[in-house]
This record gives C-alpha cells, sequence and structure tokens, in this order.
C-alpha cells in the first residue's frame, strides 16, 4: 500500500472519479466538499470526510483541489479554514484546476513561504479520462515535489510530464484549451455543412475521424453532438472560463488569438440561451441558432 496519505478537496464532475481513482489505488484518502453528499460514495469506499480543506491538509502529506476558477483555488487554498493553514512542511499541495498562471504562482509563493511545496498540475481529458484515469496532466513546479507526487499523479493520469516551473502547468494547459477550443469549432462546421448538404453526418463522422483530420474531440465528443447529447463532460461555461483565463493572458503578452476570440463569442451564444450547463459538444447549437431565420 503507498506510503504517502493524500487529501482531496472538490469532488466535482473530474473531481469525485479522481479521488475514486486514489482509493482504487491503495491511497489513504480524506476528502472534502462544499457539498457533503458528493462525497457519500467515496466514503462508502474507505475514504475519511473531513470537515473543511484545513482538516484534510492536518491529515494528508499531499494535498489536492480540483475546482472551478482562480478565486475558488484562492479560497479553499489560502481562505479561512483552508489548506495552507492546515498543511505541515514537507506537504505538497498540487492544484488540478485550471486557473490564471500569475494566480497559481502567487499561491505556490504564500506555500513555499510555510515550507509547503506546491504543483500546478492542471488535467485534461474531461469526465471520460477522469474516470478510466487516463488523464493528461501538465505540471509546474519544483522537480522534486514532482517526482514525490508521480506515484499520486499516476494514478489519475496516463500522460504526465513537468513543464517547468510554477505556473508553466497553466500556460500549458491555456495552451491545450485553445487547441480544445478550435477544434471543437471544426467539428461543429463540419457536422453543420454535412447536415445543410443532407449528408448523415454519423457516416461523415465515422470516416473523417479516422483519418488526417481525426482528434480526440471528433471521436468522442462528435457523435454525442450528432445525437443531440449534450450531458456535460465538460461544462459550456467553464470552457468560457478558459477561454477567458486564454484572452487575459495572450492581452498580457500582447498575443494576437483571434481563433480563440471567435470560439469564446460562438460559446457566447449557447450562455446566452441559458445553456451554459450544457456540454461544450453543444457548440454545434450554437452554430445552427446563428444560421438563416435564427438570428432573433
Amino acid at each position: 500500500m503507498p506510503n504517502e496519505r493524500v487529501g482531496f478537496v472538490g469532488l466535482g464532475i473530474m473531481g469525485e472519479p479522481m479521488a475514486g481513482n486514489l482509493l482504487k489505488a491503495g491511497f489513504s484518502l480524506t476528502v472534502w466538499n462544499r457539498t457533503p453528499s458528493k462525497a457519500d460514495a467515496l466514503v462508502a469506499e474507505g475514504a475519511a470526510l473531513a470537515s473543511n480543506p484545513a482538516t484534510v491538509a492536518a491529515a494528508s502529506d499531499i494535498v489536492i483541489s480540483c475546482v472551478s476558477d482562480s478565486p475558488d483555488v484562492e479560497a479553499v487554498a489560502l481562505g479561512t479554514a483552508g489548506i495552507l493553514e492546515g498543511a505541515r512542511a514537507g506537504t505538497i499541495y498540487i492544484d488540478c484546476s485550471t486557473i490564471s498562471p500569475a494566480v497559481a504562482r502567487t499561491i505556490a509563493e504564500r506555500f513555499r513561504a510555510k515550507g509547503v511545496g506546491m504543483l500546478d498540475a492542471p488535467i485534461s481529458g474531461g469526465d471520460i479520462g477522469a474516470k478510466a484515469g487516463t488523464l493528461a496532466i501538465m505540471v509546474g513546479g519544483d522537480v522534486a515535489d514532482f517526482e514525490r507526487c508521480t506515484p499520486v499523479l499516476e494514478a489519475m493520469g496516463k500522460t504526465i510530464v513537468h513543464v517547468g516551473p510554477s505556473g508553466s502547468g497553466q500556460v500549458v494547459k491555456l495552451c491545450n484549451q485553445i487547441a480544445g477550443g478550435l477544434n471543437l469549432m471544426a467539428m461543429a462546421e463540419a457536422i453543420t455543412l454535412c447536415r445543410s448538404a443532407g449528408v448523415d453526418a454519423a457516416r461523415m463522422l465515422e470516416v473523417v475521424s479516422s483519418g488526417a483530420a481525426g482528434s480526440w474531440m471528433l471521436t468522442n465528443l462528435g457523435p454525442r453532438a450528432v445525437n443531440g447529447d449534450y450531458a456535460p463532460g465538460f461544462m459550456v461555461d467553464l470552457m468560457q472560463k478558459d477561454l477567458r483565463l486564454v484572452l487575459e493572458a495572450a492581452e498580457e503578452l500582447q498575443t494576437p488569438l483571434p481563433g480563440s476570440a471567435l470560439v469564446q463569442q460562438v460559446f457566447r451564444v449557447l450562455q446566452a440561451r441559458g445553456r451554459g450547463g450544457d456540454g461544450t459538444q453543444a457548440i454545434v447549437d450554437a452554430l445552427s441558432l446563428l444560421g438563416p431565420g435564427n438570428q432573433s
């Protein structure tokens, strides 16, 4: 059985299956979630439920968080009864959320001042990868901390790469979201043209996915989009948050990203219709809403 005691804060669509894979790998696990009932299945499998993030940290050698945005990470990491409050020198904090690289660096500095390591380790692969334990994990932070945490990361992911110092993981994740967003847009346009021409979109996906244009998005989200299955593996609202971070970083660095700006505006069509909770594959409907007779 692994020696490291692990804590997990944030048991949403991604966090709950990630924590479950840690249990399956044999780690002693303490968890916390704002809505305690979301921990019920994990507790039934052997996890301990803590009263707050500080208590999670006090019971753990390595603490992981997976929440929505920069303010949420700041709250669970630095706030009252937060992870930093309960962490001891020698503890390592891993944040798997997607947040601003600048915020990640600031939080890392606060933790280092207490002798606590921090890795920014955002994830990619959606709920499918979280459940299967095949996530891609891009990690920023100290190499020694990364090496110590590798067995924990391997319980949740398949492709795990140290990409540089603190904040680097978040930069790489934003690059991932640029590619993912534009890939979704390409998928939606292909499905839209296919339907407009009266051709079976499912057959189109079958052949295109096996050729040079094939991608994870086409294989995994294309069939959902064609079938009108918009259950979220990754919500439109969260993709929009990530694209906002992309464009903020681009503004700071004076880097032109016209494609990312366009994709964000297309997703805005869905948000304006109250569909921010849909999965990102619903982008195909955004193009339909922009078509003839649907601009009202």
